[in-house]
């Protein structure tokens, strides 16, 4: 793998040292502070900084502002400038009240659509490629043939969209979820996002994860503007569940704010979409969703009332399905998606090969003649091809049944076929 110093990581834009600095309305910044105060009666300026994600200076100057115009007024003030309390005035609790019921959102200050896209594009330009390398790093213990390393490793390298297809059980969704770790470096992820007066929550706690610390490294966070967090470049999965409004701005009510959809918060990162064909758009419908991202690495977005605007996305997209590509897209889909990969059944030395990592990783002994009566009396008696997902399968099965006898879990005849009648009904999937 490849370590980059913090110098060369994506860095925070630089912290705004005033009002203007921050790119939005003084109305909007002043609005949010009340809101804030609203709720938590007073407010230490330290406190508010936080929630707000402001620095003190900005700070300062908003609460000028609703001081001269009577809504907030200072609480208590100790021996230091910043060790203050503020708290609304009877105005200034009126007025918060109509500032929530018009627009209920409480939280970080957002960040202007200009300066994400700004900031995306920058980021482009300073990711590290996936290389060779990367790949036979998390690629080196899964016993897939070198032919399908090579393929996902172009594709990611290139950025190009890669389709994985085979049967149930190959492997698809696992090697999916590996292409995430070949994506190196970190992100600069706004908490929220202003569109005119809008506002889009884009940080999702279960999809931006902070970055791994390393010992005698300082964070590359340090003195950015903080309604940014540096995160590991993000993945989302989506399944069959996926639908067409999935993939629009949706308001959230109670939050007073829009979502992002998932592809935006997958920006620069990787964006898979499993069991493609089980969704309930058809597959070219998707496609053709999603085709800005595909060709131009951008996506458009419309808020209601019919402001539509775009924003380079520039996440990787990894299709799976255990269907046949070419019975649900058509010729011109089909080419949107740059690498086809074909998984299948392993060769036998490799299927034995994940067998031994699965007993070595529950601590059962590998016995060779155990594994010869799977492979020679089970699979090729009953037809089952040598699927990845199996030698996992098996052996948890193995484990789980000696944990519930209250024995040491071992790998013969008997508790391969207590396993294997587990798992398949009459010797089929």
């Amino acid at each position: 793998m490849i370590d980059f110093a913090d110098d060369e990581q994506p860095l925070l834009p630089a912290p705004p040292r005033s009002v203007q600095d921050t790119g939005l309305e003084p109305a909007m910044l002043a609005q949010l502070a009340g809101k804030t105060f609203l709720g938590a009666g007073k407010c230490h300026l330290s406190v508010l900084t936080g929630r707000l994600r402001l620095s003190i200076n900005v700070l300062r100057e908003v609460l000028d502002g609703l001081q001269r115009d009577q809504v907030v007024e200072v609480a208590w003030r100790g021996d230091s400038d910043v060790d203050v309390q503020y708290q609304l005035t009877g105005i200034g609790r009126q007025r918060a009240t109509e500032w929530l019921q018009r627009a209920p959102y409480i939280g970080p200050a957002p960040v202007p659509l200009e300066a994400w896209r700004a900031q995306l594009q920058r980021q482009a330009l300073q990711l590290p490629p996936v290389l060779a390398s990367d790949v036979a790093a998390v690629f080196s213990d899964d016993c897939l043939p070198p032919r399908i390393h090579e393929l996902v490793g172009a594709a990611m390298h290139a950025g190009r969209a890669v389709c994985l297809y085979g049967p149930s059980g190959s492997g698809k969704s696992t090697l999916a979820r590996k292409l995430g770790r070949l994506l190196q470096g970190q992100v600069a992820v706004p908490y929220a996002v202003a569109v005119g007066s809008a506002i889009i929550q884009l940080y999702d706690a279960a999809v931006h994860l902070a970055p791994p610390s390393l010992p005698g490294r300082l964070s590359g966070a340090r003195g950015g503007d903080t309604r940014w967090l540096l995160c590991q470049r993000p993945m989302v999965q989506l399944g069959a569940e996926l639908e067409s409004a999935m993939l629009d701005l949706r308001h959230d009510p109670a939050g007073g704010c829009y979502l992002a959809p998932p592809q935006l918060k997958a920006s620069h990162g990787l964006l898979i979409i499993d069991d493609l064909g089980r969704q309930r758009l058809p597959a070219n419908a998707l496609l053709n969703r999603l085709s800005q991202l595909l060709d131009t690495g951008t996506d458009q977005l419309a808020l209601p009332g019919g402001h539509a605007f775009s924003v380079p996305c520039q996440a990787a997209l990894a299709f799976a399905t255990n269907m046949a590509p070419h019975t649900l897209l058509d010729g011109a889909a089909l080419r949107r998606i740059g690498y086809k990969v074909a998984l299948g059944p392993l060769p036998e030395a490799s299927y034995r090969s994940l067998l031994r990592q699965q007993c070595r990783a529950r601590g059962i002994d590998a016995d060779e003649g155990a594994l010869a009566y799977l492979v020679g009396e089970l699979h090729r008696g009953s037809g089952q091809p040598l699927l990845a997902s199996l030698p996992r399968e098996i052996v948890a099965r193995v484990a789980e049944f000696a944990g519930f006898a209250g024995t040491v879990p071992s790998l013969n005849p008997a508790t391969l076929d207590q396993a294997w009648s587990s798992i398949f009904a009459d010797g089929a999937a």
